[in-house]
């Protein structure tokens, strides 16, 4: 075999190497989440649980949050991008929807991160 064709496979393996650490170093926990945990402005305010279906006003009423068959989502919000309804329903530990106009956070949590 040539030294060209050599190096060239080394590389290759170096890339795929390197991506598959990136895919397990960015990979987020695929747990399904028990609670969900509200911010505003940087504070916590509440914990939802998620085993809970019902429909929460946040921040005064600008924001309402939705949970319902252990899945949450923003319904309503008077933000001028509505980013934070476009972000979709959320169940896994560590995803979020954030409204940044309303300075508003919505993470899920385990049962392991209560307390923390």
């Amino acid at each position: 075999m040539e030294k060209k064709n050599i190096r060239d496979i080394v590389f290759i393996l170096i890339l795929l190497a390197a991506a598959v650490t990136l895919f397990f170093l960015t990979k987020t926990d695929s747990s399904h989440g028990a609670y969900l945990e509200v911010s505003v402005n940087g504070e916590t305010v509440g914990k939802i649980p998620l085993d809970k279906d019902g429909e929460y006003s946040l921040c005064g009423g600008s924001n309402i949050l939705v949970v319902e068959d252990g899945c949450a989502y923003m319904k309503e919000a008077n933000c001028p991008d509505r980013t934070c309804i476009n972000m979709g329903k959320i169940s896994m530990t560590g995803q979020k929807i954030i409204c940044l106009p309303n300075k508003l956070a919505v993470i899920v949590c385990t049962d392991e991160q209560q307390g923390g």
